[in-house]
């Protein structure tokens, strides 16, 4: 069953089951997809589509300290829910430590040896995790890895 499948039938479900929440992430990610295939006139596949979901992934990501900071703990609640669900979409996160050993070994591979390098880590990293990790947790990682 392909990703487009999927969240058509985890839509209907969603909404026999009254579950707002889960019906308002997934028309979202559908409108997201549909938003990009008609702007570059293509037909996305999964992997096209998870790059949609990673996307709206990290926006969630980024807005949630707003909402901590400004109290709203029912915001915070619905955001964390809307986050959890987005994730159930993407393939297994890696571990740190996986994540770590494929940094190790960009940056072996690329000869990187200052934080001046990072750009030649992140472009050979970026291919390999995508979906599958976060890039912030990367940038991370290679900085450690480099200072």
């Amino acid at each position: 069953m392909s990703l487009k499948d999927k969240l058509a039938q985890d839509l209907k479900t969603a909404m026999k089951d009254k579950d707002t929440v889960r019906k308002n992430v997934v028309q979202m990610i559908r409108a997201g997809v549909l938003q990009v295939e008609k702007d570059k006139l293509i037909t996305l596949d999964d992997e096209g589509i998870i790059d949609v979901i990673a996307k709206q992934l990290k926006q969630r990501k980024d807005a949630l300290p707003d909402y901590e900071k400004s109290g709203r703990s029912d915001l915070i609640a619905e955001l964390e829910a809307e986050i959890g669900y987005l994730m159930e979409y993407l393939p297994q996160q890696l571990t740190d430590e996986e994540l770590t050993a494929i940094v190790k070994e960009a940056v072996e591979a690329t000869g990187a040896e200052t934080v001046k390098d990072m750009g030649k880590v992140m472009a050979a990293v970026m291919p390999k995790t995508k979906g599958r990790a976060d890039g912030r947790r990367i940038n991370e990682i290679a900085r450690g890895l480099l200072s």
